[in-house]
């Protein structure tokens, strides 16, 4: 008996916050310390709840908790091994953008709302996270986002805050329908609602008659979800709320996309042309998010647009059927822009205090191409270190891809003015990043083997689709280095106010929602707010 209700035990986590949010919702005015800290020890205990969770998978193996409900209209929790680490990932985050927050809201009037709102957000996405039925599912999916609307309100006075929301609730009630049909869809073809029992039929090939259209709308789900183009525009303006709430993203919230990809690997695996089209729109939005990127002036707004980029590298993963690695990257990348987002406020001053020696090296050609061989050729060389016969394809084109990055690094110690010093530590870099990569690719797949498919062998599709991504990503990094010899250009000047403004996407999204007119002018607002809401 006991045994059978250990599954259970996540649940402990989104009700511990739960709590903490009713209690914050009635302790308005200013300080609300006591709510402060009752949400802080909560999200303390969520996290010892994971560890505990964590414990228990280790004991008792994977499976689901008690079901609440009757057929596919019922509520369980579902612990394994993907459910554990997203459970381990966003209570410690959770726990930590909340001890941030209390600081950096510090005598705000309506903090103790938001407080309530945080934990009830941080409540929802453990909810789905630990999900074992398609309703659990579908609900905290919904929860997740109606929670995260009104921490994007907490400025409601603020114009662009309400275009970002507005724009934002729109994108998502059209990814709720999408996973709403999904849900339908499985239900019907597999005859239940217990996702571990549609894994396991879809992996063995049974009740796929509806598999294709299923995966069709999750992934549609995903793409919404995470941002990809052109429904990114979203995620570069909620700028305008605290900063708590753009770290907070990254707890299981704009990535959830990947993770419902990677919940449902053995239903996309059915469908390959799906795969292949979050091949194209994942890869495309990554290259557009990092260029895009690199022309913001402002820090929060550079790194919006570099969680677009890495959400797209996140699609593409799982396009590629590498959902291990996809689940890795989620990991890493959300540390380390939360990290990122919380200590964005001394960015500045760390920047302004870096004392340079001497001009920047600038490659010319010769230079960028020695260093895309070298490049090239230390990840060959670890990659037979580590087996290269033995590893997929998608899995060598995507550490390919990876190894690009570094070449830019190596290009510059290649310049003609830099120090030999440079030299060796760029190429040290190239080295520590193939064996990173092969390394922890290893991990993951060793630790996640039997937890989610291995990646299949490539046919057509999949080798033209790979080796377009190699080439065009190369081709990218390749401008890259050599965008300091034409950064002068009339043109590149032209090029870069394009970028720096999305190549105006986003002003035809405002346009097509009509995202300006959030609120008619009143006679007693002052002339400059109302000519801007006119705008």
């Amino acid at each position: 008996m006991i045994q059978a209700l250990i599954p259970a035990l996540p649940l402990l986590a989104p009700l511990l916050l739960l709590g903490a949010s009713v209690h914050a919702f009635r302790a308005p005015g200013l300080r609300p310390r006591r709510a402060i800290l009752v949400a802080e020890l909560a999200a303390l205990g969520a996290l010892l709840v994971a560890i505990l969770s964590g414990v228990a998978l280790y004991a008792y193996g994977p499976g689901t908790g008690p079901a609440i409900g009757y057929g596919v209209v019922a509520l369980a929790t579902r612990l394994d091994l993907v459910s554990l680490i997203m459970l381990l990932l966003v209570s410690f985050i959770g726990w930590l953008v909340l001890r941030y927050a209390g600081t950096f809201l510090d005598g705000e009037a309506r903090q103790g709302p938001f407080t309530g709102w945080m934990t009830a957000t941080l409540a929802a996405v453990l909810l789905l996270v630990q999900s074992g039925t398609l309703l659990q599912l579908v609900v905290a999916w919904i929860a997740t986002s109606l929670c995260l609307h009104q921490l994007l309100l907490f400025y409601p006075e603020r114009i662009a805050a309400r275009r970002a929301a507005r724009k934002k609730f729109i994108v998502s009630r059209t990814g709720d329908a999408a996973l709403i049909g999904a849900a339908v869809l499985l239900a019907i073809s597999f005859g239940t609602g217990d996702i571990a029992t549609i894994l396991a039929s879809a992996r063995a090939g049974e009740g796929l008659s509806l598999a294709v259209p299923a995966a069709t709308l999750v992934a549609l789900a995903a793409l919404l979800k995470s941002a990809q183009f052109p429904t990114h525009g979203w995620l570069t303006e909620v700028m305008e709320t605290p900063t708590p709430v753009s770290a907070l993203l990254h707890a299981g919230i704009v990535n959830a996309g990947g993770f419902l990809l990677i919940r449902f690997a053995d239903v996309m695996l059915q469908a390959p042309v799906v795969l292949a089209v979050l091949v194209m729109v994942g890869g495309f939005t990554a290259i557009f998010g990092s260029v895009v990127m690199l022309t913001q002036p402002a820090v929060k707004s550079s790194l919006a647009w570099s969680t677009v980029a890495q959400m797209g590298f996140m699609i593409l993963q799982c396009g590629l059927a590498l959902f291990p690695i996809a689940l890795l990257h989620i990991v890493a990348h959300s540390l380390y822009k939360a990290h990122a987002f919380l200590s964005s406020g001394s960015a500045v001053e760390t920047v302004a205090s870096i004392k340079r020696p001497g001009p920047v090296a600038i490659p010319d050609a010769r230079a960028v191409g020695r260093a895309f061989l070298l490049a090239l050729a230390i990840y060959a060389a670890i990659g037979v270190l580590f087996g290269f016969a033995e590893k997929p394809p998608q899995a060598l084109a995507l550490g390919a891809i990876l190894i690009f990055g570094v070449a830019y690094l190596i290009a510059q110690g290649l310049a003609d003015a830099a120090p030999r010093a440079l030299t060796w530590r760029t190429s040290l870099y190239a080295i520590s990043a193939a064996t990173a990569y092969f390394g922890l690719q290893r991990l993951a797949d060793g630790l996640l083997h039997g937890t989610l498919p291995a990646t299949p062998a490539p046919g057509a599709l999949e080798w033209t689709l790979m080796l377009l991504a190699v080439v065009t990503f190369g081709t990218v990094a390749i401008a890259q280095s050599l965008f300091p010899l034409w950064a002068y250009h009339p043109a590149a000047a032209g090029l870069r106010v394009h970028l720096a403004n999305g190549l105006y996407v986003n002003a035809l999204f405002d346009r097509l929602i009509d995202g300006w007119a959030l609120a008619r002018p009143s006679r007693d607002r002052p002339a400059l707010e109302t000519a801007a809401v006119k705008e």
